[in-house]
């Protein structure tokens, strides 16, 4: 049973249509014209659409285009005294399941009535299962049965049939783009965009055109228009992750994005609207940051609507088997490679090491591991875990903190020897960087945008002489 919106302007063709379809049990509704029928196709799902093409106040290819931007997967079935070829393919390409020239014998328009009704059935049925499948990928990618991640799963759960704005904290490697993209699987969004974007792997100078787009002429180069992540992202999701290198006018401009649902182009004073849900993802720690000043307080508060902390693995050893077993035959079906078995002993070792890069580094380690070793399973010696910095004697550890407190006064102000050997370490890595900032943040493990604040707040927009920065911690 199916219901069936019959169209045309003769009322006697209407109810020998109906009287016909009724035989099959459908549900009929009946429209004289065109102007009813689209207003009808607005108020009500219909599963088959028999439509006349000649009718005073329009066409059924108006009917038929009505039809499938409302719903793709409803059946129209295109009925005309004066089948031509042209409009036979005019129909088709529109989207019309069939077409029947009139006269017309009722066997047949029922025939194809109930083709198409079983169409729009396994159509509909189809896209129910892929949401369904987009739903159990989104979960199936955040490994573990540990309580951090069931909370961590309860919590996508939760707030993914909002649209609310999420911030997402945690180490590097914890999987926060996996969460992200749970939460728009999950979403009434998943058939619409998700886009993500790294904000520290682009360029201050860049980042505002990749979100916001611009028009041309907006900076060298600009030779066309374009628009940005937000506005291809339009009904969808936007992931920013990282946010917490964005510039300040960056910054500002996604302010707007949060409060008002515009956006503007770089180059342009027009505003354009998006409809677009934020997630955003960082592993630093935003509070500090704003104490700082290098992040907006009204941005962050934003932000953090529903803020959530992902475990770092070395808080959730109890998960590292199942990961172990879900990672290694991802990676043995992505290399096309044969997969192999954690002996006890080799699970033992890597459940006692704190994986300061996490998941990531785990994955490196299998993958090494699978491609490397000798063995039917995978042994101990097979995993080259890294010592903890602070095991380097003498280098970036503690020992050589200890060394350096060891040659200071027995008597200091902490603040100034702490100022002044930050000082100290930027300019000794702009020397090695030649000046150049990005390679300079990269040695000190920052940031782009903390490095030019720190250098703003230092005052070296000009690199000084060291010599007088490094004679305070002589003895």
């Amino acid at each position: 049973m199916a219901k069936i919106l019959i169209v045309d302007d003769e009322q006697g063709m209407r109810r020998i249509l109906n009287v016909n379809l009724r035989r099959d049990s459908h549900v009929v509704v009946e429209a004289s014209g065109a102007l009813e029928a689209l207003a009808l196709i607005k108020r009500e799902d219909f599963d088959v659409i028999l439509t006349d093409q000649k009718m005073p106040d329009g066409s059924g290819l108006d009917v038929v285009q009505a039809a499938h931007d409302d719903d793709p997967t409803t059946s129209v079935i295109f009925l005309t005294a004066v089948g031509t070829l042209e409009l036979a393919v005019e129909s088709m390409r529109r989207g019309a399941f069939d077409f029947l020239s009139k006269p017309f014998d009722p066997d047949v328009v029922r025939a194809s009535v109930n083709r198409a009704s079983e169409r729009t059935a396994l159509l509909r049925e189809n896209a129910v299962l892929k949401t369904t499948v987009r739903k159990l990928e989104g979960a199936d990618d955040i490994r573990g049965s540990g309580p951090a991640i069931c909370m961590i799963r309860e919590f996508i759960a939760r707030v993914a049939p909002t649209n609310s704005t999420v911030l997402i904290a945690g180490e590097t490697g914890t999987g926060k783009e996996l969460v992200a993209r749970a939460i728009h699987r999950n979403s009434s969004r998943s058939g619409k965009p998700f886009i993500a974007i790294n904000c520290a792997a682009v360029t201050e100078t860049l980042l505002e055109s990749e979100l916001f787009g611009h028009e041309r002429g907006a900076f060298t180069g600009a030779d066309r228009s374009s628009p940005g992540l937000f506005e291809a992202a339009h009904e969808g999701t936007v992931f920013l992750d990282e946010v917490a290198e964005m510039s300040p006018a960056a910054q500002a401009k996604l302010l707007r994005v949060l409060a008002d649902g515009e956006i503007q182009r770089v180059g342009s004073a027009v505003t354009r609207r998006v409809d677009v849900r934020v997630l955003a993802a960082t592993h630093r720690n935003l509070e500090e940051r704003v104490k700082d000043g290098i992040f907006r307080q009204d941005l962050y508060y934003r932000l953090a609507v529903v803020p959530v902390h992902l475990p770092p693995l070395r808080e959730r050893p109890e998960d590292i088997v199942e990961l172990c077993d879900s990672l290694i035959l991802r990676i043995a079906a992505e290399m096309k490679i044969q997969g192999k078995r954690l002996t006890p002993a080799a699970i033992e070792k890597l459940c006692g090491y704190p994986f300061p890069g996490n998941i990531r580094e785990l994955r490196n380690l299998l993958e090494r591991a699978l491609i490397l070793g000798k063995s039917a399973e995978l042994e101990p010696e097979d995993f080259y875990l890294h010592p903890p910095l602070h095991a380097a004697q003498g280098v970036r550890g503690e020992a050589s903190i200890e060394t350096l407190a060891d040659q200071l006064p027995t008597q200091v102000d902490l603040r100034d020897v702490v100022t002044r050997l930050e000082r100290a370490l930027i300019n000794r890595a702009l020397d090695l960087a030649k000046g150049v900032q990005a390679e300079a943040a990269r040695k000190l493990g920052l940031s782009r945008s903390d490095l030019g604040y720190k250098i703003g707040r230092h005052g070296l927009a000009v690199i000084p002489d060291k010599g007088a920065d490094d004679a305070c911690f002589k003895s």
